[in-house]
This record gives C-alpha cells, sequence and structure tokens, in this order.
C-alpha cells in the first residue's frame, strides 16, 4: 500500500494537496469539507495589507477636517486592529474546527507592521505563515535589485519575529525566480510558493473601463510552472509548492516529478468543489502503486534539471531545437 504523505514546512501532512488562500478558504465549513475530502492542510483567505490601506483612505477622505491631528491616526489604527482581529479569529476558530495543519497568509508590500501581525498570527494558533508578496513595477527608476531587496527586507523582519515556518508565494515575473527563491532561503523562509496569481485587467471597450480578466488559472499554464520547480529544486535547499494550472491528479504529479513537495489549489475548487481533492489523492495514490513507488520522496524531483539525463530539455535552447522548423 502507498502513503501519498508529504513533508513540508517541516510538518507531516496526509496528502500533497493542500487548498491556497482564497475566497473559499474564509468560511469554516469550507475548510471542514475540504479536509473531510483529504486535503493535506489548508492556507486561509490571505489577510490584504492594501486592502486595510484602501479602508483606511477611503475613511480619511470621506471624513473631512479633523478637530485633532491625532484623529486620523486613531481612525488608521481602529482600522487596522478591527481587520487583524477578525483574522484572528478565523485563525483559533479554524484550528479548534480541524486536525490537519492551518496556515494563515498575509499579502503584503512592504515590512511596516506585518512583522508585528505575524506574532499575533502565530500566537492565535496558526501552524505556519505564508507571505504573498508581490511588489508591481511601477516606476522607471525601480530596479529589480531593490524590487527584491524590498522582499528580503519582509522575509528578514517576519521571520525575526516567529517561530513557525515560513513559505513565501512569489511571482514568475521577476527578473530571476531562482535567485529569489535563494534569496528567501537565506532569510529564513522555509518554502517557496511559484507562483501568486495577479489580477489581470481587461479593457472594456464599449463602456472604456478597466475590468477584471479571467480570475481562474488555465491548464496551459502548467508548463511554465513545471520549469521553473525543477530549475529552482537543483538550485535551492528549501520546500517547494506549486500552484496555478494543477487542474487534476495527473498535473500534480508532474509537478512534484519536477521538484514541488506539495501543490495548491483553488481554481478547480471553484469549478468541481472539495471531492476534486479526493480524486486527485486516488489518482496519485494509483499511479505510485502502477510506478511501486512506495512513498512521495521516491519521486520527488525524480525529472528535476538536476536528475535528468539532459537537462537542457529544460532551456530555451530545445524550443529553438525542436519547432524551429514548424510554418
Amino acid at each position: 500500500m502507498t502513503k501519498i504523505n508529504v513533508s513540508y514546512l517541516g510538518m507531516n501532512l496526509s496528502s500533497p494537496i493542500i487548498v491556497s488562500s482564497c475566497g473559499l478558504t474564509k468560511s469554516i465549513d469550507n475548510l471542514k469539507e475540504f479536509e473531510s475530502n483529504g486535503a493535506g492542510a489548508v492556507v486561509l483567505k490571505s489577510l490584504f495589507e492594501e486592502e486595510i490601506r484602501h479602508e483606511v483612505s477611503n475613511l480619511v477622505k470621506f471624513s473631512g477636517e479633523f478637530p485633532y491631528p491625532e484623529t486620523e491616526d486613531y481612525i488608521r489604527a481602529y482600522v487596522s486592529d478591527k481587520s487583524t482581529n477578525e483574522y484572528l479569529e478565523l485563525i483559533k476558530k479554524a484550528k479548534s474546527s480541524m486536525s490537519i495543519p492551518v496556515i494563515a497568509s498575509i499579502n503584503c508590500v512592504t515590512s511596516h507592521e506585518w512583522a508585528n501581525y505575524a506574532k499575533e498570527i502565530e500566537l492565535a494558533g496558526a501552524d505556519a505563515l505564508e507571505l504573498n508578496i508581490f511588489i508591481l513595477p511601477t516606476s522607471k527608476n525601480q530596479t529589480a535589485e531593490e524590487i527584491e531587496n524590498n522582499y528580503v527586507k519582509i522575509v528578514t523582519s517576519v521571520a525575526k519575529k516567529i517561530k513557525i515556518p515560513i513559505a513565501v508565494k512569489i511571482t514568475q515575473h521577476l527578473t530571476n525566480p531562482i535567485h529569489t527563491a535563494y534569496s528567501m532561503e537565506l532569510s529564513g523562509a522555509k518554502a517557496v510558493v511559484m507562483f501568486n496569481r495577479m489580477f489581470r485587467p481587461d479593457i472594456d471597450i464599449d463602456n472604456l473601463l478597466v475590468s477584471p480578466g479571467n480570475i481562474f488559472s488555465s491548464p496551459e499554464e502548467i508548463q511554465e510552472i513545471i520549469k521553473w520547480i525543477a530549475l529552482t529544486y537543483a538550485n535551492v535547499d528549501i520546500d517547494l509548492c506549486a500552484t496555478t494550472g494543477i487542474q487534476n491528479g495527473k498535473t500534480a504529479i508532474k509537478v512534484m516529478l519536477a521538484g514541488a513537495n506539495v501543490v495548491a489549489i483553488s481554481s478547480i475548487l471553484y469549478k468541481k468543489g472539495a471531492p476534486v481533492i479526493k480524486e486527485m489523492n486516488e489518482t496519485i495514490n494509483t499511479w505510485m502503486n502502477e510506478k511501486k513507488f512506495k512513498n512521495t520522496q521516491d519521486f520527488i524531483g525524480k525529472l528535476s534539471y538536476k536528475n535528468i539525463p539532459n537537462p537542457a530539455a529544460f532551456e530555451r535552447i530545445q524550443f529553438m531545437k525542436h519547432f524551429s522548423g514548424i510554418e
């Protein structure tokens, strides 16, 4: 009998399938359903720095002139405390309702208060913390090095405050995602999540408005994830979580062969519901039996960049070699 349990962030998970941070993971009922269908862990809906700052800005904007200088500071503190207190309650309820690991999530763009919030999250009982970081380059004067240094600053400040393990969710839109993963390792992170799915704008030409694009991942995106997981696995000594484009058990197996310890899903849960987790676990288990793998460590990273006979298969030159003749 094969075992599909995996090690991630120093925790033993019963399944490599974890539920990614999304709107579904702010409901205790949903979380319990994910657990009953075999999820190895859940990542709670993120506490968003930008949402807190936006709410503060709106209150300040529409409150008019303040009679006292400290009034604005009070509003900022109130909104921030209200948001974080609600989040801490979600962590406590999740921990008391479930037996699988509960991973908290912070979506941040600065290192300002998040180190202190991270400590509160740890005290609330979270088993680990996922830092979802994306600093959008909007200025021609901001260099790639400056952006990566901000990642390091955020992770370093949080790692100094807490003892629970940290995973960092990064974007593929970096000059060198592998070096960023290595920098996260040196900064105190225990895992890197590849990759966060960013807001993709569209343009409504009839109403002349910027509108949301497709928010769900597509199966075609899996090739990029396979490539970067395989390359990163060969270069860093850190756990890897693959996310985006993972639609079934077969794609989960693919990214694990490339080097992922776990896979995080959300889009497919919106489309098919919690039972898809059970289906994915069964697919992985059946495949392992067919290939005579007794545990997941027998095949994780087996087809990574460093373990295959021809590593150039992951490099751009192969595209030119195989497809340059297509017209």
